[in-house]
């Protein structure tokens, strides 16, 4: 049975197809399975175990710019790259972790209201974030693409869609090399990774001039003082301004 037309979106049928509309107003069948909107997830195989574990790197948030980049990198049209921009917007925009992102259900989101509730956080404590309106546009593109691909409420928000792997759970690991495929492409020297895309938002915050009791709670942090000590590594802004304000060959000490 062929699937219904919604603008240009492929939807998922019975038997695997698709129903998209070209420009020219005709009706195309394509399958779903084919290269220009395979589910990486289901079709790539797991990647191999983390050589890095274990080991310690320096963070390296990106930037505004360099966010930009990356998710301007990621397909508008595929499904997998509509999925990437959904993440990158739960990861940055909300500051989730990778495990509180994939635990997401489609009923915990409120991009009108600009809210995401995190029912399994550190500790398996629940708490409720805010989220921008940019980031929620890029949830709410990937929500009506499951919509075409037959994923309901009952699936998480983050799942597979292939035909044959529909609706299941997305691993961590996916995440990870998957972020870090689409960071090379974007031409980002820096690591981009799950945590990265946090550390990248609190140091936004802090630099907006939030107040440290925001950013706790954003983050599921218990105390202030764990986001105190989180920012003066990520991002030792008082530190840097007193070293730069430093002029130590124009006045001479004797």
């Amino acid at each position: 049975m062929a699937g219904r037309t919604v603008g240009t979106v492929p939807l998922r049928s019975s038997s695997g197809t698709g129903r998209r509309t070209t420009g020219a107003g005709e009706h195309q069948v394509v399958d779903v399975g084919q290269d220009h909107d395979v589910d990486q997830e289901a079709a790539m195989p797991a990647p191999p175990p983390p050589t890095n574990k274990g080991r310690r790197f320096p963070p390296e948030p990106l930037t505004r710019i360099e966010l930009r980049q990356l998710v301007g990198t990621a397909s508008r049209t595929t499904s997998s790259g509509i999925r990437m921009r959904a993440m990158v917007g739960v990861m940055f925009g909300a500051g989730l972790r990778v495990s509180e992102a994939l635990a997401l259900w489609p009923r915990d989101v409120d991009t009108a209201g600009g809210k995401i509730r995190v029912q399994h956080g550190k500790g398996d404590q629940w708490r409720v974030v805010g989220i921008d309106p940019e980031s929620g546009a890029l949830i709410d593109h990937w929500l009506e693409r499951r919509s075409a691909l037959e994923l309901g409420g009952r699936h998480r928000l983050f799942t597979t869609y292939s035909s044959n792997n529909h609706g299941q759970p997305m691993s961590d690991r996916y995440v990870r090399a998957a972020l870090a495929r689409l960071a090379v492409k974007a031409g980002l020297d820096k690591r981009v990774h799950p945590h990265g895309l946090r550390h990248s938002l609190a140091v936004d915050l802090s630099d907006s001039g939030v107040p440290l009791r925001a950013i706790a709670d954003q983050f599921g942090h218990a105390s202030t003082s764990t986001s105190d000590e989180y920012l003066r590594r990520l991002n030792p802004s008082q530190l840097v301004d007193v070293m730069t304000a430093r002029r130590w060959q124009e006045t001479p000490h004797g």
